[in-house]
């Protein structure tokens, strides 16, 4: 089916060096490529592990944020309801001390009264010791009719009585008055300790919510943060990723290209094959088997794949399509040159 020549064995010999050497450098360029990839990759996988790790912090973070924030907005609540509990108390406490003061100032007056009753009292009887007090003979005898006697009894009874009367009830008004101050400053003493016990919860519950509000801002910061630091990883990702498809395929176009230098160039067999056969000229005829064209395929081969006319008189189109087929069906084995 070929034919062979001594120039012809030789160009057989170079043709497949150079391929050697092609094939060489095109794996050589194949593993350096590999080798980019491989490190691109083991970056792409350690930013992932990485990545992960960050969103399950990320997670973790947000949840603990959320948990701070819902504890000082329950502190800011109760706080604002103590502030109002507060604000009431200390406006009854105001009531109570207005009532305090009055009282005092009523205990301080029926003081005076009392001063005042006893001092006439006191007047009174010295008045009594000096005159004397009348007794019954001098009542009788000075009465110049019954119902002067009678008036004259009634009017130092009356006297008697509203002189110890007067002390009595302005003791008792004063006892009153006293008694009331006491309660009402009772009442007061309550309140303020009531309140003051209400303004220390308020203070913990207002440094409660603080504290809350401040992990909330550090947890806030530390989630942004890891969320910016996220976001750096899954862009370098995403550009580690785009230099692998790019390397990827930069690397099957360079094999497809060596591949096809060294296999077939711009045959549909190997060159090395096509150059010793017939040396490219789609034209070359063998004069002793009557191998034609490029491949020197066989008349009756030609024949067999559907050729029609002569091996050489066909177009190089038709002449590569019926070689590829030889080859799909037979390899290299078909040809002498491919040995």
């Amino acid at each position: 089916m070929a034919w062979r020549t001594h120039n012809g064995f030789r160009s057989r010999i170079g043709v497949m060096v150079l391929a050697a050497l092609m094939l060489g450098c095109g794996v050589l360029a194949t593993v350096a490529r590999a080798t980019d990839i491989g490190a691109l990759q083991s970056r792409v996988d350690d930013a992932r592990a990485q990545a992960g790790a960050l969103a399950s912090e990320l997670e973790a973070k947000q949840n603990e944020m959320v948990a701070a924030q819902r504890q000082a907005a329950a502190a800011a609540a109760r706080e604002q309801q103590l502030s109002g509990m507060l604000a009431v108390g200390q406006q009854r406490s105001v009531e109570l001390g207005v009532k305090v003061d009055a009282a005092q100032r009523a205990l301080v007056a029926e003081r005076a009264r009392l001063r005042r009753a006893l001092v006439a009292l006191a007047d009174r009887l010295v008045a009594i010791y000096k005159s004397g007090t009348p007794d019954t003979t001098e009542l009788v005898l000075g009465s110049g009719s019954y119902q002067d006697l009678l008036t004259r009894a009634d009017y130092l009874s009356s006297i008697e009585n509203s002189d110890s009367d007067l002390a009595a009830r302005v003791k008792q008004v004063r006892d009153g008055v006293k008694f009331q101050l006491g309660v009402v400053e009772d009442l007061k003493a309550r309140q303020d300790d009531y309140n003051a016990r209400l303004a220390s919860a308020r203070a913990q519950i207002a440094g409660v919510r603080a504290q809350a509000e401040s992990e909330a801002s550090q947890l806030a910061a530390a989630r942004a943060s890891r969320a910016a630091t996220l976001g750096q990883l899954q862009s370098n990702i995403n550009g580690w990723v785009g230099e692998i498809e790019q390397a990827q395929q930069v690397s099957a176009e360079q094999a497809q290209q060596t591949v096809g230098k060294w296999l077939g160039g711009p045959y549909s067999i190997p060159s090395s094959i096509v150059m010793c056969e017939s040396g490219g000229n789609y034209g070359a005829v063998n004069g002793s088997s009557g191998a034609g064209g490029a491949y020197q395929i066989l008349p009756s081969t030609w024949g067999l794949y559907g050729g029609k006319g002569s091996p050489q008189d066909g177009s190089k189109q038709e002449q590569d399509s019926i070689a590829a087929q030889i080859w799909a069906d037979s390899g290299p084995g078909a040809w002498v040159c491919a040995g």
